[in-house]
């Protein structure tokens, strides 16, 4: 089984460093590593474990593009593809893990991590503190695993013969909120899509190189509604996702958390919702903003 590891990024070049020389650390070494960057800049000062094939390709800005770029490229050349963000460390049997599953479960076409810590939700997390809880992270000894209707993107394991038919919209701008779930749902109409703590990993939540506060709360209404009416997103999930940003959004914009930007992602929120009542929403409207 051929596997190989995707990575999307932009402006994050030395902590795109630390993410693929991590992965030299795997119990089973990947076949084929893809960067899929928009400029020289993003991939500065890079150098890959010799262990690691590793390729560069150039794609235009935008998560749904870049990962679209690395699938052309690839081709025909793996049976599975992980997409990882540039801020998620795997713990080290992660693709050993991933090898032996899909490899007894015909019917499994995709699967996404337990993470040991999710930076996105606080300050973010250190690299080191990532590397430290990986490291310390044994195998569970009961396993505990649930059937999920759309993983989560910045762990995404894919079975390549499922998704041939299947891109990540690019009408989804820039981070391409809710890009993960858009692509996940249609492939989980080919089989069956798993959240597994047999795979680990941290994901950093690294602020850099994000959307502005304004763009993500735009997004945060406009992509979900787009889902909706393309009916690749769980309806309970995009109107629990639009509730309840925009009531933290609300909430917190008053006294707000320093590493983010409530007051500029409640504006967003407002902006799309004033547009959808005039029905010109659009995801890609953030690019005029």
């Amino acid at each position: 089984m051929k596997i190989a590891v995707v990575v999307a990024t932009t402006g994050r070049a030395e902590l795109l460093g630390h993410t693929v020389a991590r992965l030299a650390r795997q119990t089973r070494l990947p076949d084929r590593v893809v960067i899929s960057a928009v400029t020289e800049e993003d991939t500065a000062g890079l150098a890959a474990p010799g262990t690691l094939p590793t390729e560069v390709i150039r794609a235009a800005r935008g998560l749904p593009r870049q990962r679209n770029a690395a699938l052309r490229h690839l081709g025909d050349g793996a049976d599975i593809i992980v997409f990882i963000d540039d801020d998620f460390v795997p713990a080290n049997d992660y693709l050993a893990v991933i090898e032996a599953e899909f490899s007894a479960r015909p019917e499994l076409v995709g699967a996404t991590a337990v993470l040991l810590a999710d930076g996105i939700k606080s300050a973010g997390i250190s690299f080191e503190r990532a590397v430290a809880m990986v490291d310390a992270h044994h195998p569970p000894v009961t396993v505990r695993e649930r059937p999920l209707p759309a993983l989560y993107g910045c762990n995404l394991c894919v079975r390549l013969s499922a998704a041939r038919e299947i891109r990540f919209d690019e009408a989804l701008p820039l981070y391409g909120w809710q890009e993960d779930v858009d692509f996940s749902f249609q492939l989980g109409r080919k089989g069956q899509l798993i959240y597994t703590d047999r795979l680990a990993g941290v994901h950093l939540g690294a602020k850099a190189g994000r959307t502005s506060g304004k763009r993500l709360g735009y997004s945060q209404i406009a992509n979900p509604i787009y889902l909706l009416r393309k009916k690749t997103i769980p309806p309970r999930l995009a109107w629990r996702l639009m509730a309840r940003n925009l009531a933290a959004n609300c909430l917190r914009s008053i006294w707000p958390e320093p590493y983010v930007d409530r007051f500029g992602r409640l504006h967003g929120n407002v902006r799309a919702l004033f547009d959808l009542a005039r029905g010109r929403i659009h995801p890609e409207r953030i690019l005029r903003l």
